[in-house]
């Protein structure tokens, strides 16, 4: 099947740090709601759509999870030059913030530049350190007057970056998990009869700690969860084979395990058959460090939830040109449609 590019650069592009995600949240209503007979949204922002079962209707709940947010900074300071200092809100490699246009969002937005210290003046001690987040600045070209206009403190930043193709790819910012959104919305578009309700929600604030998945699954008390993430692919000059986590165009990830959960071996192993029965391609997935909303599912239900993720393999995460393969994103939306539709045909008693 062929991706909509159209519909993923404007998901991808459209703006939503944790916590301020209004713009990717209304977007998000506007495209789902056709294909979907519930949606609302609830007290911490997160949108939570409902496609009923018409072979099962009110039985058991599937829960599935994509993240609205994406990595930004918060505004902290303006000071006498005009100059903007901030606070990250998410990971951040502060060396992938040099030479970056960012918008703040304030009561318009503006484009502006991260700015630090140029290298001709750096002493030689400077040059060989590593730099740090309060290295950098971001210069409106405004003066403090001016600045304060249209921007004040605890307004958001986002990176700007459009969304191209590349080879048999997209690249742009915030892939990470904007991509997630786009596969759980074109799966709704197609799912026909579901094996039991689907509550698809669209998370806020995954990026500062899973806060949106753990409140949303506990409203919605699942019995199956199903998270939708990038992952690491370090298939890259220098990586190791045991270090790559996943690669591009060798499918879509199956998660066995990140550093906050370990997926339930029913789930991994119904996902597992359910791709080979559909000849869809997928690798395994096995993260040692970071996180996604699959923990929040899985354990904030009253019960729990029979939970595991499909993961979508990105090179340079948590950057300006976060990658992924067009091949692995429509494979995601074929297995995660498959899989839900035929979860009351499985055995989960084994």
């Amino acid at each position: 099947m062929e991706i909509n590019v159209n519909l993923l650069k404007e998901i991808c592009e459209t703006p939503g740090a944790p916590g301020y995600e209004k713009r990717i949240r209304d977007l998000v209503v506007q495209l789902v709601s056709p294909w979907v007979d519930e949606v609302k949204t609830d007290n911490m922002g997160n949108v939570i759509t409902v496609k009923r079962s018409k072979k099962n209707p009110g039985g058991k709940k599937i829960m599935v999870a994509a993240h609205m947010d994406e990595i930004g900074f918060i505004v902290t300071h303006i000071d006498d030059k005009g100059f903007v200092r901030f606070h990250t809100l998410g990971g951040f490699d502060p060396k992938t913030l040099t030479a970056q246009r960012v918008i703040v969002h304030g009561k318009k937005d503006l484009v502006g530049v991260m700015g630090s210290k140029p290298i001709h003046v750096m002493t030689a001690e400077e040059k060989n350190k590593l730099p740090q987040t309060t290295d950098f600045f971001i210069d409106l070209g405004m003066t403090k007057e001016e600045v304060e206009k249209y921007i004040s403190i605890g307004d958001t930043i986002t990176r700007d970056r459009e969304l191209i193709e590349m080879g048999d790819c997209v690249n742009c910012k915030s892939i990470d998990n904007r991509v997630a959104v786009y596969i759980l919305i074109e799966t709704l578009k197609n799912l026909q009869d579901p094996a039991y309700d689907v509550h698809a929600t669209f998370t806020v604030q995954e990026e500062v700690g899973l806060r949106g998945a753990n409140v949303a699954a506990h409203g919605i008390n699942p019995d199956f969860g199903i998270a939708l993430d990038t992952t690491i692919a370090f298939d890259v000059p220098g990586a190791q084979p045991h270090e790559k986590i996943t690669e591009l165009g060798k499918g879509t990830a199956i998660k066995i395990m990140d550093a906050s959960t370990i997926c339930d071996y029913r789930m991994v192993a119904f996902m597992k058959q359910t791709a080979d029965n559909h000849r869809i391609k997928w690798q395994p997935e096995i993260l040692t460090a970071g996180g996604t909303d699959t923990a929040g599912v899985q354990r904030m239900g009253k019960q729990g939830a029979i939970a595991g993720a499909i993961s979508i393999p990105t090179r340079h995460l948590h950057q300006v040109i976060e990658m992924a393969h067009k091949e692995d994103i429509a494979n995601s939306i074929l297995l995660l449609k498959a899989c839900l539709e035929e979860m009351d045909r499985y055995d989960w008693g084994h």
